[in-house]
């Protein structure tokens, strides 16, 4: 009896070491805090449930795409981009791919990166009949425009932005200013997002560019309207995205692919937190309702992070072993 017993005792020592070490196996693990919303509530994501469930020492470091990307390719460093939206980096990214020093793991966003031009679900509502963009240039009156109430308005992005050229070369496109529209420059992110929340208190109308994910999306519902033509790619990089061009045709916006992506010295020492890599993936809808508290709320990433770590348990125990998402939980 004594010598099963010690055998046991043996064995569950040995088994809590072996769990150690394969905790430690993870070491030190630095990721990219892009400098957008959703990107760092995705990293502080990363940082609580690496650290607290894989046993991982985690570092932040300030990102972007461009120079992130760089980074990670020539130096390795970071070891994650946890929202890389790789269409602007796509070339380089394959290749780097085929190579074997970058690891493209799950898709950030299950539903891709989307823009376009909406209008307020209550509208939607309303008017059943309006499913497209050419459908809705049918109603001006439905639309007013800030300035001439007697006119409809496509709200479009600030000057700078390359949202204005498209938005500017679709409106021109669709013939929307004979239709009784006309193109507003709001001027500032603040005013593209001011004109929403004006649209919403007062109950109107409202047409023009967006995107998603995004805490305006999260905390007024709208509704993404169809170009009712396929994206060409072509046409785009020709025309629909050239300042001014002169003889723009009817498109549709390209749906981006947001991936995360590691390199592959963190795949070789990650160990099982890998596996939560290739699997953790959130949709448009609910990043967006993360982002609007955290607008509403004054938080932080991390505290964006804790919110939805406590809010939405039945999607991210998911991503993760049992005892993982115990230890997770207790650390919240």
């Amino acid at each position: 009896m004594k010598k099963l017993l010690a055998s046991a005792i043996f064995a569950l020592g040995a088994y809590a070491l072996a769990g150690s070490a394969h905790a430690a196996s993870c070491g030190d693990v630095s990721i990219a805090e892009m400098n957008w919303a959703s990107a760092g509530v995705a990293a502080q994501v990363d940082k609580l449930i690496l650290q607290n469930g894989y046993g991982c020492n985690v570092t932040l470091v300030t990102g972007d795409t461009q120079p992130t990307f760089a980074s990670m390719n020539e130096k390795g460093q970071p070891d994650v981009a946890p929202e890389l939206w790789v269409n602007a980096v796509r070339t380089a990214l394959d290749k780097a791919v085929s190579e074997g020093s970058l690891i493209e793991a799950a898709p950030l966003l299950s539903d891709g990166g989307v823009e376009g031009w909406w209008i307020p679900k209550f509208v939607a509502d309303a008017h059943p009949d309006i499913k497209t963009v050419q459908d809705a240039l049918k109603h001006p009156e439905l639309f007013p425009a800030p300035e001439d109430p007697s006119k409809g308005a496509v709200y479009n992005c600030p000057a700078g932005w390359n949202c204005q050229i498209s938005t500017a070369n679709l409106y021109k496109a669709l013939g929307a200013e004979k239709l009784g529209f006309t193109l507003v420059d709001t001027g500032s992110a603040a005013g593209l997002d001011g004109s929403i929340a004006n649209a919403f208190e007062k109950k109107s109308g409202w047409l023009g560019y967006y995107w998603a994910p995004t805490a305006i999306l999260g905390k007024y519902e709208m509704v993404r309207l169809s170009f009712n033509v396929p994206h060409d790619k072509k046409e785009w990089d020709a025309c629909t995205a050239i300042q001014d061009c002169a003889n723009p045709k009817v498109n549709s916006y390209p749906v981006s692919d947001v991936y995360t992506v590691v390199t592959k010295a963190f795949a070789s020492k990650a160990g099982i937190a890998m596996d939560y890599m290739k699997t953790r993936k959130w949709d448009n809808a609910t990043v967006g309702k993360v982002l609007a508290w955290m607008t509403d709320n004054q938080g932080t990433n991390e505290d964006g992070a804790k919110y939805f770590l406590k809010t939405y348990p039945d999607m991210w125990t998911k991503w993760v072993a049992p005892e993982v998402a115990t230890k997770v939980k207790a650390s919240l």
